[in-house]
């Protein structure tokens, strides 16, 4: 019996202990998993517990043109916060506020009043109004370091560059393309807790995890960005346009130098303007590029070996019909050669090209030109422009000089480049590098060839035949420059009314493409005014902003001029000595007299060729400005020329 009880009481106490042991096992265990395994997760929620954070603005890297100049940066500056459960007296502390801050008492104290731990009052104040608020050490008002996007340049590559939002995301142009890549990491401010969630003490504040992006090293230049925007301006506002576009771009690597949109505006205070304002666009619209259109037919037809510049077209005089459409040249002519059809523009003449090259020729050469397909930009929201698949009857004509297609204007540079280069249609950009916060270069952008269009002696021939259109009786000498050959075509293109979905009898968009120097080319520029009124031609309206922005970029760059005899309208030194005065002398001949100097014979009327032909023979010094025809000259007729006079002779484009 006494062994019974003894085995049971052993029993009941092996029981009992590893009862005990499997609850101490589970609480070793329980503590295992809370103080290891969980440790980090619940030392967050303890933290949540105890602190309120509030993420503070990051700082994003700076956008800087090619040669380091600020296009945007981050500046720190104060914003003020308040903590109203901290606040015993909320009337008072907002009649103190309102003045400085210029919020109604009434909006502040509303604001004072709410039931919450933390709020802001004001973001991004200027440094007299914080140090007034921080001086007067109120209760439950604080202030907290951010950064703010600042635009020092203002207006200057607006569209380009973009803008930001409060948060500061990116909301338009670079800023939103490279958002994630300029957008530092957050910082946030902690406050300490009690137990009920009130805040303990506001100098308990702390700053973590703050640091800015990277940097943005970009293609353009700042100064050929200002003169961009200068004539496109000028231009726009003297023909009374809707706006304008205007591009420049290295012509061998695709490198925009310039991007410039008019009417433009300023991103520090972006929301005072409309979205159309907003809008880059160079990039994002598209357009119908009327004449400026030939040179590439022209380009595909030569490199099939279907014509040669020399080779001759009927033009019809200016009256074209097929079944039952009519196409028109502004400047009749009965026959013209390939050359001359891009000199004065005609029509005729290249639907017959476009019709000897075909619906799948044009179309694959168009294609490879870059039209019909984005270019790849790194700016967001471009356009793809329209190009039919298919072209047939009067479609393959009117698309050969233009119209019924459509493309925006970094494609149309896009594609001019190539002619410029030797056939190489180049990837644009804008983005050179990018740089970490302590200047290392992180990323660095090469120029990039998408494909071969055409051969270097294909390029070489448009590019002589363009140069015709600047020359005397071309469409655009209104862009020629003193001392250097430029290759340009101009371009007319009618705009389809948004409500008839028809073509506008007035409206019109006015533009000019090329390259200079045309010989070894280095830039190309694209302008188009949308929308001219009165004489709405793109010679007109378009070409003297090219110049304009052409010379003023050359002499930048420091690119020399050249003289040649017959292309330049530059001071011309004498080549030959002059002539005894008993050789017969044809008309407008200066005449040598002994000891007296040379008499200015009178060159009104004269073509620029044969003013320079008469200086040559007769050995003398004239400076000879602009283009066309002798206008203007100094000395007058009949006055001798002494050795240190100013002579001069004015040129202006034939009527």
């Amino acid at each position: 019996m006494k062994d019974e009880r003894e085995k049971w009481a052993r029993v009941r106490i092996i029981m009992i202990g590893t009862f005990f042991g499997l609850l101490f096992l589970s609480v070793v265990c329980r503590a295992f998993y809370l103080q290891i395994v969980q440790h980090e997760e619940l030392i967050k929620k303890a933290e949540k517990q105890h602190q309120h954070r509030v993420e503070l603005t990051p700082a994003r890297g700076a956008i800087l043109d090619r040669n380091g100049a600020a296009l945007a940066e981050s500046v720190n500056m104060d914003s003020c916060y308040a903590e109203p459960r901290r606040i015993k007296d909320v009337d008072g502390t907002a009649a103190v506020l309102s003045p400085i801050l210029n919020i109604s008492k009434q909006d502040l104290t509303a604001k004072l009043s709410a039931d919450k731990s933390f709020i802001w009052v004001e973001r991004w104040l200027p440094p007299e109004t914080a140090t007034r608020i921080k001086n007067m050490k109120l209760p439950g008002i604080g202030l907290a370091p951010e950064s703010k996007r600042f635009y020092p340049n203002l207006e200057i590559a607006a569209h380009v560059i973009g803008f930001t939002g409060r948060d500061p995301n990116g909301l338009e142009g670079l800023e939103r393309k490279y958002d994630s890549t300029i957008l530092g990491n957050t910082g946030y401010m902690v406050t300490e807790r009690d137990a009920l969630g009130r805040s303990i003490a506001v100098k308990n504040m702390v700053i973590k995890n703050s640091s800015p992006g990277k940097n943005l090293i970009l293609t353009l230049d700042k100064t050929i960005q200002y003169h961009t925007e200068k004539e496109l301006a000028k231009a726009v506002t003297e023909s009374n346009a809707k706006g304008g576009m205007a591009i420049v771009m290295e012509s061998d690597t695709g490198r925009v130098l310039a991007m410039a949109n008019y009417p433009t505006f300023n991103p520090n205070s972006y929301a005072r303007y409309s979205q159309v304002s907003l809008r880059n666009r160079s990039v994002a619209d598209s357009f119908e590029p009327g004449s400026t259109f030939k040179v590439f037919v022209v380009a595909a037809a030569l490199e099939e070996g279907l014509i040669k510049p020399g080779d001759i077209y009927n033009c019809e005089n200016g009256t074209y019909k097929i079944a039952d459409r009519v196409i028109h040249d502004d400047h009749p002519h009965p026959r013209l050669t390939v050359s001359d059809i891009i000199k004065y523009s005609s029509n005729i003449g290249a639907a017959k090209i476009g019709f000897k090259l075909g619906d799948e020729r044009l179309s694959r050469y168009l294609r490879n030109f870059g039209f019909g397909e984005r270019t790849g930009i790194d700016l967001p929201g471009e356009a793809v422009g329209n190009l039919r698949k298919r072209l047939y009857g009067i479609e393959l004509a009117t698309t050969a000089f233009g119209q019924g297609v459509s493309l925006s204007a970094i494609q149309l540079t896009a594609a001019m480049s190539a002619i410029a280069n030797g056939g190489n249609l180049m990837r644009p950009y804008l983005v050179e590098r990018i740089l970490d916060d302590g200047g290392r270069e992180v990323q660095k952008f090469e120029p990039q060839l998408l494909r071969k269009v055409i051969s270097p002696e294909t390029s070489h021939k448009v590019a002589r035949m363009m140069e015709t259109v600047t020359g005397e009786g071309g469409t655009g000498t209104k862009a020629a420059i003193e001392g250097f050959k430029v290759a340009g075509k101009t371009g007319t293109a009618q705009k389809v009314d948004p409500v008839t979905r028809a073509y506008s009898p007035s409206k019109r968009i006015g533009s000019f493409v090329g390259f200079v120097p045309a010989d070894k080319p280095k830039l190309t520029i694209t302008v188009i005014i949308d929308e001219p009124q009165g004489v709405k031609y793109g010679g007109v309206v378009a070409a003297p902003a090219f110049r304009g922005i052409a010379q003023n970029s050359l002499a930048y760059l420091k690119i020399i001029p050249q003289v040649e005899p017959g292309a330049t309208p530059r001071p011309v030194m004498a080549a030959a000595p002059a002539q005894p005065p008993q050789e017969q002398l044809a008309d407008g001949d200066a005449l040598d007299l002994p000891g007296q100097g040379s008499v200015m014979p009178d060159f009104r009327g004269m073509s620029m060729r044969r003013v320079l032909q008469v200086m040559e023979k007769r050995g003398i010094n004239i400076r000879l400005l602009g283009s066309g025809r002798a206008a203007e000259q100094n000395p007058p007729p009949g006055q001798r020329i002494q050795g240190n006079d100013e002579v001069w002779i004015k040129f202006v484009p034939s009527a």
